[in-house]
């Protein structure tokens, strides 16, 4: 192989790698804010409210005087349930709620709010799912469904019981309270999840994907700094 054939390759693994992983759509771009992203206490961002904008994360207990309680007691913030079809290999949202109530982050003695309302594809948590079929909830699904058609419910909760990481840009809202809130185009990204288990769940559902990904841009970027060392190596020679 020559040094020409052997970057080139390089280039086409990278290109390659790159199209795999852009699979993962939003969630892809959720993960790399999650890995990159610096994180504050609670006491710093709520400075950091009041000066230029930041993009960070913070960490603390998710707090609120308004949680509701759920089937089974639990006191929530945050609940969303979507009912999805499947059509050949995807899946489809034919009906989506939430609820939601104001809550925010607690650290030590300070505390900021978090825009709940602003939450879509950064909220990061273990799905609960139940899976069957769209005949088994026949005034569920739209007329003409038909009844063998796969369906599944995933519901996502917050609770006040659960420490999280929240992204986003920390800014004063109309009450002139610390509010975290998406900005600087990026998302707000919450998680009651390690950054690294988030960034795997993230990932889950295009596992093999994400790793021959991983392994072509590995592996093309290696092939093409060698060709372009070994045809620099040539020309000096």
């Amino acid at each position: 192989m020559t040094p020409l054939a052997l970057f080139a390759a390089g280039l086409v693994a990278l290109g390659v790698g790159w199209l795999l992983m852009q699979r993962l759509g939003a969630r892809a771009r959720v993960g790399r804010i999650l890995a990159s992203t610096p994180v504050v206490p609670v006491d710093e961002a709520v400075r950091l409210a009041a000066g230029a904008p930041r993009y960070v994360g913070v960490g603390g207990r998710l707090d609120s005087d308004q949680e509701f309680l759920d089937e089974h007691e639990r006191p929530l913030v945050l609940r969303r349930s979507r009912l999805e079809l499947r059509t050949g290999s995807r899946w489809h949202t034919v009906a989506d709620h939430r609820e939601v109530v104001p809550f925010g982050l607690a650290g030590g003695l300070d505390s900021i709010a978090v825009d709940g309302e602003a939450l879509d594809e950064g909220l990061v948590v273990v799905l609960r799912e139940s899976l069957g079929t769209a005949g088994e909830i026949p005034d569920r699904v739209p007329e003409g469904t038909p009844a063998d058609a796969p369906a599944r419910l995933r519901i996502e909760l917050l609770s006040t019981v659960d420490h999280a990481l929240a992204l986003g840009v920390p800014t004063m809202g109309p009450d002139d309270r610390p509010i975290l809130r998406a900005g600087l185009g990026r998302p707000l990204i919450l998680t009651t999840l390690e950054p690294a288990e988030a960034m795997r769940l993230l990932a889950a559902d295009h596992r093999t994907s994400t790793r021959a990904g991983a392994v072509l841009m590995a592996g093309g970027l290696l092939a093409a700094v060698a060709g372009l060392l070994w045809t620099i190596a040539g020309a000096l020679a």
